[in-house]
């Protein structure tokens, strides 16, 4: 319910023209949204790079002789997984710094 009174009162701010406050709005709930998102995008890399190295561990174990296979192998992972991080960390800054919703 709180949701569509946000956008009631967003779409009025907007019909009236009271711009400020929309953009003001838009500011705040983009501040929320990149904190939450990138957030989310750090706790799933963590958890990604965890499996990662405990499955690289575990293959150590079992067979000494891949060690070297396979930690090449995990630091590609490793770099994989940090890219999709760092997308969503230019995907927060992009909405917080030059949001394309924000009024004049």
């Amino acid at each position: 319910m709180e949701k569509v009174l946000f956008l009631l009162a967003l779409s009025s701010a907007f019909l009236f023209g009271e711009e400020e406050v929309a953009n003001q709005a838009l500011k705040s709930y983009s501040v929320v949204a990149a904190g939450i998102g990138l957030g989310l995008a750090a706790l799933g890399g963590a958890i990604g790079m965890g499996n990662t190295a405990a499955a690289t561990i575990a293959g150590t174990a079992r067979n000494p002789s891949l060690g070297g296979k396979l930690m090449t192998t995990m630091f590609v992972a490793l770099a994989l997984i940090e890219a999709q991080v760092i997308y969503t960390l230019v995907i927060a800054l992009i909405a917080l710094y030059a949001n394309p919703f924000l009024i004049g």
